[in-house]
């Protein structure tokens, strides 16, 4: 039995991981957390999810359930996880992480501590924007430079980081199938007389709109023809139970930093 804390527990993607738990035979939730002052603390973490008492109180200090847990699953903002996954370090438990808008200098922090212990770190844990992933850049070199790239992504109107994490892994897998530097080639804003498009280059366009849970699309365009390859996801449980089942996995794993990738074996 995996013992799993949950990070944001009163959050859209913790409320479902902390209900989701309760079907998984093989993980147990002892604990949830927020930040100080949210107005969940001290309320059942299952009742705020919306499922009936899970007798699991949500409190604002991690370290009061590190010690009876294995794993430790996050989904809040870039300080409040690397702030927790000092704390994880420290304690030599194992961590899954979800949480996504990290600028090069907190995403180089958190590589460092999390190779301290087994984790695994992916801005999607959908299986099916997974196997995507593994496979664009084939596609992408396959059909070569007369083949315009676009990524074109879509969420709801409270997402607060732009593109999504996704995307951007997306964008970087196809860069890397073309053997580019998605940091030369990545174009995030056109407006006004932009000129013709440069052969190497990577569009990308950001919708946030409505309550859209995520919405993928890479568009290759070639003479004569053009292919567009769409992920969907119509609810946040394809994203919470990508998570649960990287929980299972990596609390059996030695320190490292994994992806969704190593996890399903698509590596």
């Amino acid at each position: 039995m995996v013992r799993t804390i949950i990070t944001g527990a009163a959050g859209r993607m913790g409320m479902r991981l902390v209900a989701l738990t309760q079907d998984i035979p093989g993980l147990q939730l002892s604990g949830a957390v927020e930040v100080k002052g949210h107005p969940a603390v001290g309320k059942d973490a299952g009742e705020v999810a919306q499922i009936g008492r899970v007798n699991i109180p949500i409190t604002d200090d991690l370290r009061t359930c590190l010690s009876q847990s294995d794993v430790v699953i996050d989904f809040t903002a870039p300080s409040s996880c690397l702030a927790n996954l000092q704390q994880i370090v420290t304690e030599g438990k194992a961590m899954v992480i979800g949480t996504t808008g990290f600028s090069d200098h907190e995403l180089a922090q958190l590589k460092t501590f999390a190779l301290k212990i087994p984790c695994v770190f992916s801005p999607n844990m959908s299986v099916g924007i997974n196997v995507l992933l593994s496979t664009v850049g084939k596609i992408a070199r396959s059909l070569g430079e007369q083949y315009n790239i676009e990524v074109i992504e879509a969420h709801h109107n409270k997402k607060k980081d732009a593109p999504s994490g996704t995307a951007l892994k997306l964008a970087e897998a196809l860069a890397e199938g073309m053997e580019w530097d998605l940091k030369e080639v990545g174009v995030y804003v056109r407006h006004g007389i932009t000129g013709e498009r440069k052969i190497r280059e990577i569009g990308m366009q950001t919708i946030r709109a409505g309550d859209i849970v995520g919405d993928h699309t890479i568009l290759l365009g070639g003479p004569g023809e053009r292919i567009e390859i769409t992920h969907r996801a119509h609810t946040r449980d394809t994203f919470a139970q990508g998570a649960l089942r990287a929980a299972e996995w990596v609390a059996q794993k030695p320190p490292g930093l994994y992806s969704m990738a190593d996890v399903l074996d698509l590596s």
